[in-house]
């Protein structure tokens, strides 16, 4: 990537102006702007103390919260709307915004536009933040003469995205924690308690309960081996997770998801409430349905619900119906198969998936309250099994100590 200098300058008209540009050197940027008719009076190369957008979230290959990026368009349809220019419009963004990483590739989005780029394709450029339902729902927006609205549309579906997985983290959060405090007091107990009880029952020189003896043995066998175990752990969740990502594995794993008894549904209605808000926002905004579907089939998150889309895909490019083939792979929700077919017949397809999503946004939180709700009890009586086994296992040899005494 080429360095970024920061500019100052004036135009024909006296403007002053400042912003960025990327060239190889001072004298090429200058050389630039001015070819846009700009007088420089001071540039600078971006000082090495101010993060790049390569390098601002270093942790996050840099990346740009959800939340900035709906904020950001939503400002900008309302730029937009009130006829601004669009080049003045992300020159009123760049200097409002507080991300550093937003900033510079907003910078770099209006410099593309004022040198005769259409807005999607310099998007386009920045596939970490602006994503493929972005770039074709702006490019279908500035095509049909209703970026405003497309853009407004974008805030929605990006805040209602945020909301859903907004849904997720709370509901799974508070399961995930208990599951976690409970495995760090087991490790504890079996680390640091059990072995020194161990020496108070080897002083004894009597025969020890069974009950007694397996848990002193599992003990022992996590403080000789735990190198051993954390390995394990380790070098199995390295393979579990490349074998699940990999071609061969996600489509079993995710098809293994669907079938689980306690998260199977929640999954499948998740993956209903991505494509369809994803499909009803893309077709209301003009992008044509077989490069909706195609974006579509790639947020669900699910290889078996995406393989069926992608197969419906197919067949309507020979002049079938959406809903027939979803209906035929059985991993649609009656309900939904219902709902799109009454869309198609009635040419309303896009409110209707707008209305499936907004159900199944509500369905989500629902069943996402029943799982913690069915969870928790489980993971009470498991944890309440496991220290009633190390009481029996402890307190049986100190009642018997007690007697001799």
């Amino acid at each position: 990537m080429a360095p970024i200098f920061d500019f100052k300058a004036f135009s024909t008209d006296g403007k002053a102006q400042k912003g960025i540009i990327e060239a190889e050197t001072s004298k090429v940027a200058r050389q630039k702007l001015k070819k846009q008719g700009l007088m420089v009076t001071e540039i600078t190369e971006k000082s090495v103390s101010k993060p790049s957008a390569a390098r601002a979230i270093p942790f996050f290959g840099g990346k740009v919260p959800a939340n900035e990026v709906a904020l950001m368009t939503r400002q900008l349809a309302s730029l937009v709307k009130a006829n601004i220019p669009l080049v003045e419009a992300l020159n009123a963004l760049v200097e409002q915004t507080e991300i550093e990483v937003l900033k510079v590739v907003l910078e770099k989005v209006r410099q593309d536009v004022n040198e005769g780029s259409s807005l999607a394709k310099a998007l386009a450029l920045h596939p970490k933040i602006f994503d493929n339902i972005f770039v074709n729902m702006v490019e279908a927006g500035e095509s049909s003469g209703t970026l405003s609205q497309v853009l407004l549309r974008l805030a929605d579906l990006k805040e209602a995205q945020m909301r859903l997985r907004g849904k997720i983290v709370a509901g799974t959060t508070y399961p995930m924690l208990m599951m976690g405090l409970a495995v760090v007091m087991m490790i504890g107990i079996f680390t640091f308690l059990i072995p020194k009880l161990t020496k108070i029952f080897e002083s004894m020189n009597k025969p020890l309960p069974p009950i007694t003896k397996a848990l002193l043995s599992f003990s022992g066998f996590i403080t000789d081996w735990w190198f051993l175990i954390l390995f394990v752990t380790v070098v199995g969740g390295i393979f579990f997770r490349n074998y699940t990502n990999s071609e061969l594995g996600r489509p079993k794993w995710d098809a293994f998801k669907l079938r689980s008894p306690v998260f199977g549904k929640l999954i499948r209605m998740i993956a209903m409430t991505r494509f369809a808000s994803t499909m009803g926002t893309l077709l209301e905004s003009g992008v044509p349905i077989l490069t909706a579907m195609n974006i579509a089939k790639n947020l669900v998150g699910n290889a078996p619900i995406s393989n069926a889309i992608n197969r419906a895909r197919e067949n309507i490019t020979e002049g079938q119906s959406i809903a027939e083939p979803l209906r035929r792979s059985g991993e649609f929700f009656p309900v939904v198969i219902h709902m799109i077919s009454i869309g198609e017949k009635t040419g309303e397809l896009p409110s209707m998936l707008k209305s499936i999503a907004d159900t199944y946004e509500d369905q989500v939180k629902v069943e996402i309250e029943k799982m913690t709700a069915k969870i928790e009890p489980i993971m009470i009586v498991g944890m309440g099994i496991v220290v009633a086994f190390i009481v029996f296992a402890v307190f049986i040899p100190m009642m018997d100590i007690s007697a001799i005494q």
